[in-house]
C-alpha cells in the first residue's frame, strides 16, 4: 500500500518510485552515521524497508526508512531533512505520519539511534534505554559501521 500526505506544497509519500536515490545517497554518504556508504548499499536498504520521501513540489527534501515486522518491532533509520528545509516542522510531521499509520501505530517496541536529535524523538515518547546492558550488537567489519 502506498501512503501519501499533503500539506501545502509538501508531500510525504511511501511510493518508492518517487525516491531520488542520488539525493538520498548524497545526504547519507556525508552523514555521521553512514559516512562513505556505497550507493548499492543504499539501494539494498531501501528495497528491504518501508520508506518515506518528503518532497517540496517535485524535489526530494527528506527521507526515512522503517524496518519492521508490523507487529512487535520497528526501527527508524536514515532520517533526514535537507538543511535548507529544516525548521519548517517537516521532521515532526514525518514522524507523526509514520507513527500514526494504521499498520504501524500498534507496534510494541520502536527503536532508533541518534547523536543529536533527542529533543525531536522525545516528543514522540522515545527515551534512552532503561537497561542498555540487555542489548547487544554485532557489526560486520567488512561493511561500514556507524560513527560513534
Amino acid at each position: 500500500m502506498i501512503y501519501e500526505f499533503k500539506k501545502g506544497k509538501y508531500l510525504i509519500s511511501s511510493d518508492k518510485r518517487k525516491l531520488q536515490i542520488k539525493t538520498i545517497h548524497n545526504f547519507l554518504t556525508n552523514a555521521y552515521w553512514s559516512k562513505g556508504i556505497m550507493i548499492e548499499r543504499v539501494r539494498k536498504a531501501i528495497e528491504g524497508s518501508l520508506c518515506f520521501g518528503v518532497y517540496h513540489e517535485k524535489e526530494q527534501v527528506g527521507f526515512v526508512r522503517v524496518v519492521t515486522d508490523y507487529a512487535n518491532f520497528g526501527y527508524i533509520a536514515d532520517v533526514f531533512i535537507i538543511e535548507n528545509y529544516r525548521g519548517k516542522g517537516l521532521s515532526v510531521w514525518l514522524l507523526k505520519c509514520i507513527l500514526n499509520l494504521p499498520e504501524l501505530k500498534d507496534i510494541k517496541s520502536w527503536m532508533l539511534a541518534t547523536k543529536d536529535a533527542h529533543g525531536l524523538y522525545s516528543k514522540f515518547g522515545f527515551e534512552q534505554l532503561k537497561k542498555p546492558q540487555k542489548f547487544m550488537q554485532k557489526i560486520n567489519p567488512k561493511c561500514f559501521s556507524i560513527v560513534r
